[in-house]
């Protein structure tokens, strides 16, 4: 059985999304903010992952600049602000790299120099003691590996974080270390 219709082609209870493009002016600006802003409401995001959302719902490029402008001129969009909350959770949450936190800010839209800005933020002691962190965490939930094995792993779990190669073999081996062993595969072994 069919809804009942409304006289106009369309079932009562559906409303028929229109294409931005077909709107009036006003409609359509409403419409676009309206978009930008429950985006917004969920966390801060920056230009052009609005820019990207305005587009893939149909509105024009003329249109998305004008608003993301007016959204920059309030303060409501901030590459940089954006950047550095990013760099501040991904370190801290999911253990990543000045790196890996500067890849993920240039795959959002966020400038290469506002991306590495940020990550600044993320000093070199900061990001050693989040690696020994990850390793540790890691190391405790590997009983049983034989310790080829669990090198390999944990130097792909921090090569996968951005973590540079020579602080990863330093780290790896230190923790070994404080973790019983006398020797590790990796003191012969030369970090870069």
């Amino acid at each position: 059985m069919s809804a009942p219709s409304t006289g106009e082609g369309e079932p009562r209870g559906r409303s028929r999304k229109r294409d931005p493009a077909e709107l009036p002016p006003e409609e359509a600006w409403k419409k676009a903010k309206e978009i930008c802003f429950d985006l917004l409401a969920v966390r801060a995001r920056p230009k052009e992952e609005l820019r990207q959302a305005l587009r893939r719902k149909g509105f024009d490029d003329e249109l998305a600049e004008r608003l993301l402008g007016k959204l920059d001129d309030a303060g409501l969009v901030d590459d940089a602000a954006f950047a550095e909350l990013w760099v501040r959770s991904r370190h801290q949450y999911q253990g990543l790299a000045r790196r890996a936190l500067v890849a993920e800010l240039k795959r959002k839209g966020v400038d290469g120099a506002v991306a590495a800005q940020a990550a600044e933020e993320v000093d070199r002691e900061a990001e050693e003691e989040r690696a020994r962190a990850l390793v540790r965490k890691r190391l405790r939930a590997m009983t049983g590996v034989d310790e080829q094995t669990a090198i390999r792993r944990l130097l792909g779990m921090l090569g996968r974080k951005g973590y540079p190669q020579g602080l990863a073999y330093t780290v790896i081996r230190e923790e070994l270390r404080a973790a019983g062993s006398e020797s590790t595969l990796l003191d012969d072994a030369v970090p870069d």
